[in-house]
């Protein structure tokens, strides 16, 4: 359970600002956010303008101080930096300021062991926890004393903070065990649905873009809605009708963020490649954020990263029920876009009828006259393909249609 605001611990935020394009205070709203969404509150934020980081102890020497003094103003129960930070500057800041220090990464992983229900999720959360651990036994284990509870020690690993690299590497051996044990059933079924020949759409997006208020609205999932940031963490695939009648698969992802940890692309591949091996991304962003253009960007860099951007792209500017007027956001890198708001509905047979036609683009068309006493294949075509036209005559039945390529009478 995260902590409620009695019990909310106070944090001072700070980054490095390196001129290189990247807007820092806006990284650090969403540093915040996190915070707050990991049950924590900021108090104050830090921020220098450097060349380079320092290698030591991530700010300069004067920098450092200043933190210092902002932690004892604000009483602050630990700061948090925008960046990773290496085991050595970990120490030296831990050494330094004498409270908890937290990076971006940490805060992140303390979000997902909060959020993950199923095997799976537990098993992935784990792993990304003790492979980054790991890295920092030198520096997690100078500030243990001031470490206690709350964000940052939470989790299925939180138990093995204080043990050598030697358990740990064994922990994370048995770990990949487990995840390619599930990960080879997760390929049984994505094998099954391409058998099937059933389309697969992947619901893709910013963190807290409504993803899985449109997987509901659509299916009835049932998955957790919330006004925060990695509302939901735990994959989940369900069937749904077009407007044509043909049914599809949706499946939802993790939500993408600015500088996603690489320990959490490793751990979560599985379920990540989801969207490597949908037929279609369906791209949910976020239309009453201001940030949206930003945002749009670093989802194709992380479907770039995992090798999914080649995918048809359907946009759905989600949330335009917050809106009064449309901002002018654009996706040049999608297939086709619509306006949606998925809490209220509207725009969803628009939605439905672009991805009919996406999926189309990549189907086979047919013009057949089939005979009475094949008429069952009908019904499989009504299911995996979109039926045109229709007419039953005297020698058969005659269909227009889009099938999938594989497809054979």
């Amino acid at each position: 359970m995260f902590e409620n605001k009695e019990t909310q611990e106070k944090f001072i935020l700070f980054a490095v600002d390196l001129k290189n394009g990247d807007n820092v205070e806006d990284s650090l709203d969403e540093l915040e956010e996190l915070v707050l969404t990991a049950g924590g509150v900021s108090v104050g934020r830090l921020i220098q303008n450097k060349d380079a980081i320092e290698n030591a102890t991530y700010l300069g020497s004067g920098k450092c101080e200043e933190l210092r003094e902002m932690v004892l103003l604000n009483e602050a129960d630990a700061v948090c930096c925008d960046d990773e930070l290496s085991p050595i500057q970990l120490k030296n800041l831990s050494d330094l300021l004498q409270v908890k220090v937290l990076d971006r990464t940490s805060v992140i992983l303390d979000i997902f062991a909060g959020r993950a229900k199923t095997k799976e999720g537990k098993l992935q959360v784990e792993l990304a926890q003790l492979k980054y651990r790991a890295q920092r036994l030198i520096g997690i284990g100078t500030s243990m004393s001031r470490l206690g509870g709350g964000i940052g020690t939470r989790g299925p690993g939180e138990t093995k903070l204080e043990v050598d690299r030697r358990v740990i590497r064994d922990r994370i051996a048995q770990l990949n065990r487990e995840l390619r044990e599930v990960a080879e059933h997760r390929e049984l079924l994505r094998k099954q649905r391409m058998e099937s020949h059933t389309p697969t759409v992947a619901i893709v997006g910013y963190t807290n873009a409504g993803k899985s208020t449109l997987l509901n609205t659509l299916t009835d999932a049932g998955v957790l809605e919330e006004d925060k940031l990695f509302a939901t963490l735990d994959p989940t695939a369900r069937a749904y009708k077009l407007s044509t009648g043909q049914e599809i698969i949706l499946t939802d992802t993790v939500g993408f963020i600015k500088k996603l940890p690489h320990h959490l692309v490793n751990a979560f591949e599985s379920t990540l490649a989801e969207a490597k091996f949908a037929d279609v991304l369906l791209h949910v962003v976020d239309l009453s954020n201001e940030k949206a253009p930003d945002q749009i960007l670093t989802v194709y860099d992380t479907l770039l990263k995992l090798e999914a951007a080649d995918k048809p792209v359907l946009t759905a500017f989600n949330k335009i029920d917050r809106v009064e007027e449309r901002p002018v956001v654009k996706d040049l890198r999608c297939d086709a876009s619509v306006f949606i708001s998925a809490k209220t509905g509207e725009g969803l047979d628009a939605l439905s009828e672009k991805l009919t036609e996406i999926i189309n683009k990549s189907r086979r068309f047919i013009e057949e006259t089939i005979p009475y006493e094949k008429a069952g294949i009908i019904n499989k075509i009504h299911a995996l393909g979109t039926v045109l036209t229709e007419d039953y005559r005297d020698d058969g039945i005659f269909i227009r249609a889009y099938v999938d390529p594989s497809f054979h009478m």
